[in-house]
């Protein structure tokens, strides 16, 4: 509440004032004070006229319409009177004039004027008629206060403690004595059940300040005085309100409030302590729908919907005297309070809610004479208008600002550097302003159905040019709307016209005919679409830039809405909202989409009682209240702008909300955001899919990417490069299933044909075909085919056939096609019943396929014969042997079985020959069936054919067969066979009580073999030792796991056959892991137990078992020790040979004896091979180094060295050969040499040649040092040196390889020489070829594992 002005004046001070509001219009308050004078002020505090009365005034009205104030005098018998549409005072002469007025009061429906005196008389003047009704003694002393009611009935309250009621002639109707002083009386309607027809019937009246009493008219006697409690204290005031209730101030400052109802009446419906020591005047304003009280220095205003709610609390704590009156303007606007020292407070309690927007900028009335101009979005600081006239509108531009009333309006311009205006000038119209619009030039008003176009900043005489009224021409109907954007003027007229001008030339661009009267119309910032209401309340979207954009009607819009405002924020261009005085409902066109151009309703807001939006930014609504301010309302179809920049958590059923209406405003990065920030996959799905609706494809490829719809990414990078926008829109409405508006969309693009082809993939063949009509009718007959499939899938077997046929092009080019039609039409004939035609057409067609096709369908129609010849002739055979089968037409199966490989048919057709007892066929039959138990059957039981049988049997393992052939050879008494068979058939048991009452045990265990289990073994084990046989009791206890009782059989067979025993016994020990076992069979062999020693061989097979490795080496050495004297020295080669490879897998050292001795036989071997290879050299070098070890070849000691002396002669060796001669001529050798070499030999030792072809030197393989070829220690790092197994030189790094089974080296290029002419290696003997030979580059880890073994 805002404090407009404050009246004191020096003459009325320290006294109470009387005032009275003028009545309807409010623009002038009377004020008068104990000075002799009435003065008048207008509603901003100026004061316009004064009345000299000739004594202080004691009374004051004005009468209904505002235009009389009526007024009376102290010691005066006139009445003075003051028209305020001439500011002229005049005198009514009473005809009283021994009499003083006391009272005076206007009727509230006719111009009568009631005046009371001191003595009681009235009278009654009608100013139209001039007519004064004196009425003496109406009263018998001082008529104190009245009421008019509506129906003209006078009630006045006397000191005289009587209340009369009298028409408005005078007379009286009803007249009642009181208990005490009438004060405050009014007519009004007590509250009934039904309503009351009768007017006001009820008066009532203050009684002595303390009895509130009712008195009906029509019941005068039935009278109700109503009490209150004494704490309130006296009754102040009181107020009549609402439907029969009452507010009454009490005197303490309680603030009662009551209902007149019968039911209720003496129940308090409200009681407030209001003031805390005194209430001096309540008043109400109908208009607000408020009370207010003053008192304690204080106003405080209640509202009436809700009296608990104090809407506004002022404090006047200037006036220390109290406060007195409090009275409202009937329009609510003023109220006014007069206070005990004599002034005048006037507060503004409602403004008129005028304002208008341009852009972002706002003007907006915050008083009665101020006008306020912000631009809260761009942050400009507000500039603060004080007008001249209270304004009935306001229109702002973009540098201007105009205000008015009536005709008249002011225009003021903004200034460009500081924030402030100048006044530019004030024009008249021809008539009263309904509205005006500005924009940087033109003014634009509208009064009496015209629109007056002008230049705001013209000279007069430019401006009478620069102006123009609209329409031009009466007949075109009254404009009833305007508004004006930078470019255009549109206004709409009772015909139903929306007419744009161009306002730079005046002339009409563009006039859109309505059904109806256009009653407002709003553009946009740019002029582009303005959205119109109708005198229908319906609300319609028009472009009148585009010509195919027609009118669009705005969904679900209330009849109650009053105007439109468009968002203002840059990127929100299609987005408006329109209002009215409860909500705010938020629209979004859709401009470009699949479905073309529409307008959505996308939600709404509430409103706060009271407020008008005036712009719109972003979603913020700015409203202006009625208290002169602007308040921020967020819509809340915008409340996902706060949730997208928001971090903290929200339910997924709040994100699906909002990002809807993300997605109806086109706020597709907000609705983005959303979905990373909680979406679910529907969300993305919803978020895709107003992608694909709205175009947006470059976003919908991101949005499908991100939710991992990878056929959806790819099918609209398929599309984006297309720039037909229908073609486009028709794959997106694809894309969304709507498929016959795609198929639209597609029609009336440049490529129709992709109409065809969706309905081709959708397998839609109906609306296809009359597509390919239209568009290719080439066509037709491949999808006269493809619905033919269709037809034919779902049972639609006539019209398959129909379309079958239409299909056919008989054009050799689809020749394929057409096999497929003629296809078609064989099944369809067919199923149809159309046999013969179907067959024949199947027969001479070229499928296989159809043929059986046909022949099944044939088949499952019981059409055996024609079926299974279908089958013959499409080379099925064994479908068509099966369909024979079923005919019983065995002749046929007969021909057929060559050809058949099903087993069932070979079985049934087998079945049908035995039974005819053509036992050779069936048993054939039965092979074939591979039913080998029933062919052996036949074989023996039939054909007596038992070697076929056995052959059979034993081919394919058949238990039963084994049974049946075990039978039959124990029919023949051939235990045996029988026993065999049975261990095949698995019947052990039979078999061994078999072999046992035959002897045939040997068999048996033969048989059983390795499939026997434990007790078998066991058993023959137990059946052998009885009958003393060692060997095989031995053999089986050893099977069984029993080492001890097997050792004990083995060591007692007698010594024939001791080989195969001993080495059973050393297997058996090897097995059994027993300590004391092998001591037993250790001291066998050594011969303790039969004083006769055994070979050593067994020892060494007996630590090889065992894995006594380094015992076994040990042994392995004397046994080729042994060998090498006996003169075998390829045994000795291979026992050492074994024996190493066996220590290097268990990866233990090898003796160096070993290695040596290893190393001097292969040597030794190797001479034969060089020998025989022609290379005398490699041979001499070997024979050179076995002779400087003769002493391990004892027995061969004199052919050596002759081979030696021999090749070294052979080889330039001369003086080595020499060497070796001398040797020979020692006496213990001279006699064996060979006669043939010995005169050779002599006649070298005589005439010596001391020749010697120097030996070459290769790097040793460890350090570098070079070293004769044949020599195996390097003199510099002192190691043993790798030898190469084909030449027994040392090895090279450069040149090494190994032989791929034993692991040997060799020198790579030496080793291929050699196996040119041998076959297998020299070292293992194993079979090998130049290709298994590979070099090797790193030769290190041979190297390290020799080092290890030194």
């Amino acid at each position: 509440m805002k404090s407009i002005f404050i009246l004191s004046e020096k003459s009325w001070s320290g006294s109470g004032l009387l005032y009275r509001w003028q009545k309807s219009l409010g623009n002038y308050i009377a004020v008068a004070g104990h000075d002799n004078s009435v003065k008048i002020f207008d509603r901003h505090g100026h004061k316009c006229a004064e009345l000299s009365l000739p004594g202080r005034c004691v009374g004051m009205d004005w009468d209904k319409d505002g235009d009389i104030l009526a007024a009376i005098a102290a010691k005066s018998s006139s009445i003075y009177l003051w028209d305020a549409s001439v500011n002229k005072t005049s005198q009514i002469e009473s005809g009283m004039s021994k009499d003083q007025m006391s009272f005076l009061l206007w009727s509230k429906t006719s111009p009568l004027l009631a005046v009371g005196t001191v003595k009681g008389n009235l009278l009654i003047y009608n100013r139209q008629t001039s007519r004064k009704i004196p009425v003496l003694g109406k009263h018998t002393k001082k008529i104190t206060c009245g009421c008019w009611s509506t129906q003209n009935l006078l009630a006045l309250g006397s000191d005289d403690n009587t209340l009369s009621i009298s028409n408005h002639e005078g007379d009286t109707v009803r007249q009642t004595t009181l208990n005490g002083e009438p004060a405050e009386i009014f007519f009004s309607v007590m509250k009934t059940d039904e309503r009351s027809a009768l007017g006001e019937n009820t008066v009532s009246v203050s009684v002595d300040k303390k009895i509130l009493m009712l008195f009906n008219i029509n019941d005068p006697e039935n009278r109700i005085e109503l009490t209150f409690q004494r704490h309130y204290g006296h009754i102040v005031s009181y107020r009549w309100y609402g439907d029969g209730y009452i507010l009454i101030g009490f005197s303490h400052g309680y603030f009662v409030v009551i209902s007149t109802h019968i039911r209720e009446i003496g129940h308090e419906l409200y009681q407030a302590h209001n003031h805390k020591d005194s209430l001096n005047s309540v008043a109400i304003s109908p208009a607000l729908n408020k009370a207010a009280s003053c008192g304690d220095n204080s106003i405080k205003i209640h509202e009436l919907s809700e009296l608990k709610d104090i809407s506004n609390v002022v404090r006047l704590d200037d006036e220390t005297k109290g406060l007195d009156q409090l009275s409202w303007t009937d329009d609510g606007q003023l109220l006014a309070i007069s206070t005990q020292k004599g002034t005048l407070h006037v507060f503004l309690t409602k403004l008129p809610i005028l304002g208008d927007s341009f852009g972002t900028r706002l003007a907006y009335l915050t008083s009665l004479l101020e006008v306020t101009v912000c631009n809260q979005v761009e942050g400009e600081s507000p500039v603060v208008i004080d007008v001249e006239v209270e304004p009935t509108f306001i229109a702002l531009g973009p540098y201007h600002v105009a205000v008015g009333m009536n005709n008249r309006a002011w225009f003021y311009a903004f200034l460009d550097r500081d924030p402030g205006f100048r006044k530019l000038k004030d024009i008249e119209y021809l008539g009263t302003i309904a509205s005006m619009c500005l924009n940087s030039d033109y003014a634009a008003a509208l009064f009496e159905g015209k629109v007056q176009l002008h230049m705001i900043e013209g000279r007069d005489q430019e401006e009478r040019k620069q102006m123009k009224l609209f329409p031009d021409d009466d007949r075109k109907g009254r404009i009833l709307c305007h508004a004006i954007t930078a470019d255009f003027l549109y206004y709409g007229t009772d015909a139903g016209d929306v007419v744009c001008v161009l306002v730079e030339d005046w002339e009409t661009v563009s006039s859109y005919s309505h059904a109806v009267g256009v009653r407002k119309v709003f553009p946009d910032l740019n002029g582009t679409r303005l959205v119109f209401i109708d005198d229908k309340n319906a609300g319609f979207l028009l472009s009148p830039s585009s010509a195919t954009d027609s009118c669009f009607e705005l969904p679900n819009f209330s009849p109650t809405i009053t105007g439109v405002l468009w968002d203002n924020w840059h990127a929100d261009r299609g987005v408006f909202v329109a209002y009215d005085d409860d909500k705010v409902y938020t629209y979004a066109l859709h401009k470009t989409t699949v479905y073309g151009p529409r307008v959505v309703l996308v939600g709404s807001t509430q409103l706060l009682f009271s407020q008008k939006p005036l712009l719109l930014y972003n979603g913020e609504l700015t409203c202006q209240t009625a208290s002169g301010k602007t308040s921020e309302v967020s819509l809340s179809t915008h409340a996902f702008l706060k949730l997208s920049s928001s971090t903290s958590a929200v339910s997924p059923s709040e994100l699906s909300k909002q990002l809807g209406q993300a997605l109806l405003l086109k706020r597709f990065h907000e609705a983005w955001d959303l979905c990373k920030l909680a979406g679910s996959s529907a969300d993305w799905a919803d978020l895709g899919k107003a992608c694909l609706v709205h175009m947006e494809v470059e976003l919908a490829i991101q949005v499908y990417r991100a939710s991992g719809n990878v056929g959806m990414v790819l099918s609209l990078q398929g599309i984006q490069g297309i720039e037909d926008m229908n073609l486009r829109a028709g794959h997106l409405a694809m894309f969304l299933c709507d498929y016959n508006l795609a198929q639209d969309l597609y029609l009336s693009s440049n490529c129709p044909i992709a109409a065809l082809e969706m309905r081709r993939d959708l397998l839609h063949w109906d609306s296809a075909l009359m597509l390919a009509k239209r568009l290719a009718e080439d066509q037709i007959p491949f999808i006269s085919k493809e619905y033919a499939v269709h037809l034919e899938f779902i049972g639609d077997y006539v019209n398959a056939l129909a379309h079958y046929e239409k299909g056919m092009t008989r054009n050799n080019k689809f020749q394929e096609h057409d096999d497929a039609c003629q296809a078609g039409v064989a099944r369809m004939s067919i199923r149809m019943g159309d046999i013969r035609r179907g067959a024949a057409q199947a027969i001479q067609h070229p499928s296989r396929v159809l043929k059986k096709e046909c022949g099944a369908i044939l088949e499952s129609m019981k059409q055996f014969s024609e079926a299974a010849q279908l089958y013959e002739k499409g080379q099925y055979y064994d479908k068509a042997a099966s369909v024979y089968i079923r005919c019983k037409n065995w002749a046929k199966v007969g021909e057929l079985l060559p050809h058949v490989s099903s087993p069932k048919i070979h079985l049934q057709y087998a079945k049908a020959k035995e039974a005819d007892g053509k036992y050779e066929e069936a048993a054939r039959a039965y092979e074939s069936a591979k039913d080998w138990d029933n062919m052996i059957r036949v074989l023996l039981d039939h054909l007596n054919n038992a070697e076929e049988a056995v052959r059979i049997v034993r081919e394919t393992q058949s238990i039963d067969g084994a049974k049946m052939v075990a039978r039959f050879f124990l029919w023949l008494n051939d235990y045996g066979s029988a026993i065999h068979f049975l261990v095949l058939s698995q019947c052990n048991d039979e078999a061994f009580q078999l072999a046992q009452q035959h002897g045939q045990m040997e068999v048996y265990a033969d048989i059983i073999g390795p499939k026997a289990t434990q007790e078998d073994y066991q058993s023959i084990a137990l059946y052998f030792a009885g009958e003393k046989k060692h060997l095989q009791a031995g053999k089986f206890f050893q099977k069984c796991g029993q080492y001890s009782r097997a050792l004990s059989h083995f060591l007692k067979c007698p010594n024939t056959e001791d080989n195969l025993a001993v080495e059973m016994a050393i297997e058996t020990v090897g097995q059994a892991k027993d300590s004391s076992l092998t001591n037993q069979l250790i001291d066998y062999l050594m011969g303790e137990s039969d004083g006769i020693p055994k070979d050593a061989k067994y020892l060494f097979r007996l630590y090889m078992a065992l894995q006594q490795y380094r015992e076994a080496a040990r042994t392995a050495i004397i046994i080729a020790r042994e060998e090498q004297c006996a003169g075998n020295y390829r045994n000795a080669h291979d026992v050492l040979f074994s024996m190493y490879t066996e220590l290097q897998a268990q990866k233990i050292k090898i003796p160096a004896e070993m290695a040596t001795n290893l190393m001097i036989l292969h040597s030794y071997l190797l001479v034969k091979i060089h020998v025989k290879r022609g290379d005398h050299l490699k041979a001499a070098r070997m024979l050179i180094r076995v002779s400087n070890n003769i002493s391990k070849f004892p027995s061969h000691v004199v052919p050596i060295f002759t081979s030696a002396v021999i090749e070294c002669h052979r080889a330039g060796l001369k003086n080595s050969a020499f060497g070796f001669a001398a040797m020979l001529m020692r006496p213990e050798y001279r006699n064996e040499i060979n006669p043939t070499y010995r005169k050779k030999i002599e006649a070298m030792v005589r005439r010596p040649d001391t020749l010697e072809l120097e030996e070459e030197t290769t790097p040793c393989p460890f350090c570098g040092f070079q070293l004769p070829q044949n020599e195996l220690l390097c003199i510099s790092c002192k190691n043993n040196l790798p030898y190469c197994i084909a030449t027994g030189r040392h090895m090279l790094k450069e040149d090494w390889s190994a032989c791929p089974h034993c692991e040997f080296p060799a020198l790579y290029s030496q080793f291929i020489l050699l196996l040119e002419t041998e076959s297998v290696c020299p070292m293992c003997s194993e079979t090998l070829d130049v290709k298994q030979v590979k070099k090797i580059s790193d030769c290190s880890t041979y190297l390290t594992a020799d080092e290890l073994d030194q």
